[in-house]
């Protein structure tokens, strides 16, 4: 018979960390979309592993978006390049709001779509 684990037995994040972690994904509406995740990154990733791993991803998201916007440049002469931005758009919004969701949850999201840069 197997049981679930109880709230005991995970492992605790501390509100700091969750802060973080939190501020990693939601960076791009505060405008610092790569160097917020990469800041905090460099100097939390010996500190904790849940900052680490979820300022990694959402890095790494970040990157992901500005290869897929500088791909769609070129699509704007052909029109197709404007639905796929918008889509873009609509797509890393709802993506940093499940990810900070998760990430106050003291879970790590891993965004879908994203080329994982950093490991």
């Amino acid at each position: 018979m197997e049981t679930s684990p109880s709230a005991s037995a995970l492992p605790s994040v501390s509100g700091t960390d969750k802060l973080w972690a939190i501020l990693c994904h939601l960076s791009g509406f505060i405008g610092v979309p790569l160097l917020l995740p990469l800041i905090v990154y460099l100097v939390m990733k010996q500190e904790s592993v849940y900052v680490r791993n979820n300022a990694r991803e959402a890095l790494n998201f970040h990157l992901t978006l500005f290869i897929y916007s500088l791909v769609c440049i070129p699509l704007l002469f052909v029109i197709i390049g404007i639905p796929l931005l918008i889509a873009l758009g609509i797509g890393s919004f709802i993506f940093a709001i499940i990810a900070a969701i998760k990430a106050s949850d003291g879970d790590c999201y891993r965004y879908p779509l994203t080329i994982r840069f950093i490991n």
